[in-house]
């Protein structure tokens, strides 16, 4: 195992991540937005206000984008585990 190797893993790691991680956190910040902008126009300052939305949000997002993160995670592993073989040579 060479360390361009590693360095190849650890980025395909780090992109697998994010691509999984993006719709969460873009579905948080655009609500966390809205939810802000709505307590400014409305002069409300609950704290729960802030958090209840996003959560119900994120929770929604994760229910229906999970048979696609599941595809990404598996076809990374299958990645991986096809390289092991190589891993030896």
């Amino acid at each position: 195992m060479t360390t361009d190797y590693v360095i190849y893993i650890g980025t395909e790691t780090i992109k697998t991540a994010i691509i999984i991680l993006a719709p969460l956190l873009g579905t948080g910040l655009v609500v966390g937005i809205l939810v802000s902008l709505f307590q400014t126009v409305t002069q409300i300052r609950e704290m729960t206000l802030t958090l209840i939305p996003k959560m119900a949000a994120v929770g929604l997002v994760i229910l229906l984008f999970l048979p696609w993160f599941i595809d990404v995670v598996v076809s990374f592993t299958q990645e991986i585990f096809k390289q092991i073989p190589l891993m030896t040579q």
